[in-house]
């Protein structure tokens, strides 16, 4: 029984002996009083120790697991791989899934500037992929790790960065107290399949708390960055009982080329891509089990981000799968559609899937109000979903719409709801012959005039409804003008060929 109930049959019990006991009225009254201040005590208290919980809990740890060129079906419970997955799944059962996480643009640093800033692409500047020694990601947009930092947090950050190789934007700049991994992306070294000479110019660097620990990366160092990702990962929580933390861990893999140790080699039986997603799976298992052997389960947030875009299609048997249209570097669902875990044991239902739907965009300020920090300086486009995350009643996605680009070429509009996606006319990449085996196959150039697509029914986007609902296109033709204006205020109006 609860207690509040407990408290009422204790009240309605001792009011009924008085009568029993035949207690003047007086008497009665004044033992009504006695019950009455007794049990307002009670509630009181509970009332305090209820508040006193609640500030411990308002700042939990943080754990941010995040792929790279990974596909929507490349774990279960999303997709059905030929390969096991069972942490990711156990991490499912454990939490809530959701199997439409979007992010604003499916390029490397664009998609991982705006989950760090909780900024669009549009306002941050960062469009598509970072090559090495580049300035990167503008300091006046806050990180989430400088976000939380004021809160007394510990902050760390082991895999790839990608948002910036100068002193000032490396992660030691950008409030992260311990960092190690690339700075950038894994094939962006002499060893590219397509342009070996050109990258060639720069080393592949491990950077290891804001030092080069190998100046070039071989074949066999990339066969341990999972690992060692991983390594990082569980010492950093070990150390960490006592002290709130921020724990982001970008993985490199599966990002072309991939690579995986020799204890995943062959263990999977489809092939290096399979393997490298087992180890993946390894990884998360054993963060996992850190946080339990530290005793922090309950204390901690985790999200799994199935990956920053989809799959990297043209490189075939090494890439990734998802059942959307199209892939990386495309504005179409099988580009701007990831997947996302988060357990909270206590605060976020167990064993639950949810069809609402949500951004990267939006973590900083959802994390930020678990930990009771203050939103940045600048302006910000995510929102706090905490409410839906956790399933509050009634709770719906506050935003109008979200918008996806690709490069610096704004495309289209997504409404809050996740119903309907408005595709201006643009070019895109379509693949025309898939490559094998770490060689890149070919694409060629294809055009989308304005689309509406009612993703509730047709999620593949294959029906066109531009002519049968022509109120709800205007609508959004009206916001995605409005954003081009704001944002990409150098390209053309949609129709008037804009490329």
């Amino acid at each position: 029984m609860h207690r509040s109930l407990r408290r009422a049959a204790f009240g309605e019990a001792i009011a009924e002996d008085a009568l029993r006991l035949g207690l003047s009225g007086m008497k009665r009254l004044l033992l009504g009083v006695f019950v009455a201040a007794v049990c307002g005590t009670a509630m009181r208290w509970e009332a305090v120790s209820a508040q006193t919980s609640e500030s411990v809990r308002r700042q939990p740890n943080f754990v941010v697991i995040f792929l790279d060129d990974a596909g929507w079906a490349d774990f279960r419970p999303f997709g059905r791989p030929s390969y096991p997955t069972p942490n990711v799944e156990r991490l499912a059962s454990e939490g809530r899934v959701f199997p439409r996480l979007y992010v604003p643009q499916a390029i490397c640093s664009a998609s991982r500037a705006a989950l760090m800033t909780g900024c669009f692409p549009g306002r941050t500047r960062v469009f598509g992929a970072y090559a090495p020694r580049v300035r990167g990601l503008d300091p006046k947009y806050a990180t989430i790790a400088e976000v939380l930092k004021p809160r007394g947090y510990a902050t760390a950050v082991f895999g790839k960065w990608h948002l910036g190789d100068q002193p000032q934007t490396r992660p030691w700049a950008r409030g992260f107290d311990e960092a190690c991994g690339l700075m950038y992306s894994n094939d962006m070294w002499r060893h590219h399949p397509e342009n070996p000479k050109f990258w060639g110019r720069w080393p592949l660097q491990f950077w290891e708390n804001g030092r080069v620990k190998i100046e070039d990366v071989t074949a066999d160092d990339q066969k341990m960055l999972t690992t060692w990702y991983t390594e990082y990962a569980v010492d950093f929580i070990r150390r960490h009982r006592e002290k709130p933390f921020f724990l982001y861990v970008p993985h490199s893999m599966p990002h072309v080329p991939i690579f995986c140790s020799e204890k995943f080699r062959g263990k999977s039986g489809a092939g290096l891509y399979g393997d490298v997603m087992m180890e993946l799976d390894w990884s998360v298992g054993r963060i996992l089990g850190a946080l339990k052997e530290a005793g922090l389960e309950k204390d901690t947030v985790v999200f799994f981000i199935i990956s920053d875009n989809g799959p990297w299609l043209s490189y075939g048997n090494h890439a990734g799968r998802t059942p959307f249209r199209e892939g990386k570097g495309t504005g179409f669902d099988g580009g701007i559609r990831s997947a996302c875990i988060v357990r909270f044991p206590g605060r976020v239902p167990a064993g639950t899937t949810s069809d609402e739907i949500f951004s990267s965009l939006d973590l900083l300020p959802t994390l930020a109000r678990l930990a009771g920090a203050k939103l940045p300086e600048n302006p910000i486009d995510g929102r706090d979903v905490w409410d839906l995350i956790r399933g509050a009643p009634g709770a719906k996605n506050p935003h109008v719409y979200y918008p996806f680009s690709t490069g610096g070429r704004f495309e289209g509009v997504l409404t809050g709801d996740g119903r309907w996606k408005l595709h201006l006319p643009h070019p895109y990449r379509t693949l025309a012959r898939p490559g094998r085996d770490g060689k890149p196959g070919k694409y060629r150039t294809a055009r989308i005039g304005w689309a509406l697509y009612d993703l509730e029914r047709d999620p593949f986007e294959t029906l066109n409804l531009w002519d049968e609902e022509p109120e709800v296109a205007s609508r959004l033709k009206r916001i995605a003008e409005a954003h081009r204006a704001r944002f990409f205020p150098n390209q053309k109006a949609a129709g008037v060929g804009a490329n």
